[in-house]
């Protein structure tokens, strides 16, 4: 599926941190009704793709690294999913039984135009929009 519950979790968690202070797993769970054995994961992909920073220690805690205009919904859905895919057609190197040598699959085409579009649209709207 393309927006998942962690991707749903992980724009909650960018909403939540969106003043720009320092919080807890706890009080962003709080604030945004997100299991804290989920926060801890999504957290750690929004750092490794550098949306968040995290100090550790009795008072750190988790912050945006970047201006809210500079993170896309694409930015956070793909820190959160490996594979934004509509469809598993649509997986590099996915083998489709209705490709021919001559001729594609037209509902592998018509998935492939979605996909785009749904990119190209969620590259294009940004956090400070929705916050």
């Amino acid at each position: 599926m393309f927006l998942t519950k962690e991707c749903d979790y992980a724009m909650r968690i960018v909403r939540a941190l969106s003043d720009f202070e320092r919080k807890s797993v706890h009080s962003i769970c709080e604030s945004e009704h997100i299991p804290v054995h989920f926060a801890y994961k999504i957290l750690k992909k929004l750092e490794c793709t550098q949306v968040v920073s995290s100090t550790r220690g009795a008072f750190g805690g988790y912050k945006l690294s970047k201006a809210l205009e500079e993170i896309s919904l694409f930015d956070i859905a793909s820190a959160a999913n490996e594979n934004l895919l509509i469809n598993e057609c649509l997986k590099a190197g996915h083998v489709c039984l209705n490709n021919t040598e001559n001729k594609r699959c037209k509902v592998h085409t018509e998935l492939a135009s979605i996909q785009d579009e749904l990119v190209r649209m969620l590259g294009a709207k940004t956090m400070d929009e929705l916050v």
